[in-house]
């Protein structure tokens, strides 16, 4: 089992790592570079670099929101 969780634990960094590369490259550099270069092919439009992340956020907040509310209503009906 713990060769198992190394595994996963190992592909979680890489696509993390991996991701935030893109990003930072996507948001930092690329503006640097000139439009025509072929590098730009390779990525989104700059609108895409600040709707995805709030998009996500927000998917994430009214999850846990979802989450937290079932915990709560699963905890009260254990109580009565």
């Amino acid at each position: 089992m713990e060769l198992a969780d190394r595994a996963v634990g190992l592909l979680l960094t890489l696509t993390s790592l991996s991701i935030f590369t893109y990003y930072t490259f996507w948001v930092i550099i690329l503006p640097l570079v000139d439009r025509d270069h072929f590098v730009h092919k390779y990525f989104l439009p700059q609108e895409y670099a600040i709707l995805i992340p709030v998009y996500a956020g927000v998917a994430l907040i009214c999850l846990l929101s979802v989450f937290i509310g079932y915990v709560m209503l699963k905890s009260k009906k254990k109580k009565a």
